[in-house]
């Protein structure tokens, strides 16, 4: 039978010492994944940019933006703004991977595939894959709405994090990852303690702990070095969306990192982009998962509380 997992995929998985012989990954929704889906108030969004770079963005609405009319289809029904470079890629036939996660249970999972019919406000996305992730490294966070402030600001441009973004980085203890290869687009959660993404000059250093064992994130970057980073600020409701190449560090005892790390990978940053004020909720003080409790913090880095 042909195998769920790419070229890359195996390649990481091999390289991990793992072997994955049995997957949850399906061709079309379970229907506990459909009313996840349309239960949710955002959604995590990944493609390509005209330059083939992975890019990422987050999509929201009042529960019931996202419908899943069957098993093979989510539609979104949400405003866009031009200035998203994220979401100015997206446009019929486009690969995409969607990601939903519900901050208030840790429940995640996962849809990619293509972008069907689109117009002003809507978004089709036809599923080639769906599945489920565990819980480990969410955070659970009470979401407050508040009102968006028009017009939003406009996005800030930058070559390199600034101070502001550097400190976003150093007290999140959340991020997103948008990563691309054998014409499959990928988002997905990376979760820690407070600063567990470590910035050093322009270089981010991000521990790996162990998780499903499907390297879905990994062998992406294996075959496409490319990727972007989404970070949001629960408590201002920025958004810090990263681009850069990776490189994967196989062996965890050559850099001195937080305990539990099973390897490392880094991102060179090469553009950087900011929306102040962007999202339509705030978070309140994280419950940290028994898993990132677990786990430890770059040795000699003062990280300041999320």
């Amino acid at each position: 039978m042909k195998s769920v997992f790419h070229a890359g995929e195996i390649l990481a998985q091999d390289l991990a010492g793992f072997d994955v012989s049995a997957h949850g990954i399906r061709e079309a929704m379970p229907e506990q994944h459909r009313l996840f889906f349309a239960a949710l108030p955002y959604l995590f969004i990944a493609t390509l940019d005209e330059n083939g770079w992975p890019v990422a963005t987050i999509l929201t609405g009042p529960a019931g933006f996202i419908r899943a009319p069957d098993d093979n289809h989510l539609r979104v029904n949400a405003p866009r703004r031009p200035d998203d470079p994220a979401q100015a890629a997206l446009e019929p036939g486009k690969e995409v991977g969607a990601l939903g996660i519900d901050f208030s249970n840790r429940r995640r999972n996962r849809a990619n595939g293509r972008i069907g019919r689109m117009d002003k406000n809507r978004i089709e996305i036809l599923i080639d894959q769906s599945f489920g992730n565990c819980p480990k490294y969410i955070q659970i966070r009470k979401l407050t709405d508040v009102p968006l402030h028009k017009p939003l600001p406009a996005r800030e441009d930058m070559t390199e994090p600034d101070e502001d973004a550097r400190s976003l980085i150093a007290r999140s203890d959340t991020f997103f990852i948008a990563s691309h290869a054998h014409g499959g687009t990928d988002v997905s959660h990376r979760g820690g303690q407070p600063g567990f993404a470590h910035l050093v000059g322009n270089r981010l250093w991000v521990p790996d702990y162990r998780g499903n064992q499907y390297m879905n994130t990994l062998g992406n970057l294996l075959a496409e070095p490319r990727a972007a980073l989404l970070f949001i600020d629960f408590l201002s409701g920025d958004i810090l969306h990263l681009q850069g190449h990776t490189h994967i560090h196989w062996q965890p005892e050559e850099i001195p990192g937080p305990s539990g790390a099973e390897r490392y990978w880094s991102l060179d940053i090469t553009r950087v982009w900011r929306f102040r004020a962007a999202l339509p909720w705030r978070g309140e003080a994280p419950d940290y998962s028994p898993a990132t409790s677990g786990t430890g913090q770059w040795p000699g880095v003062q990280t300041p509380n999320s």
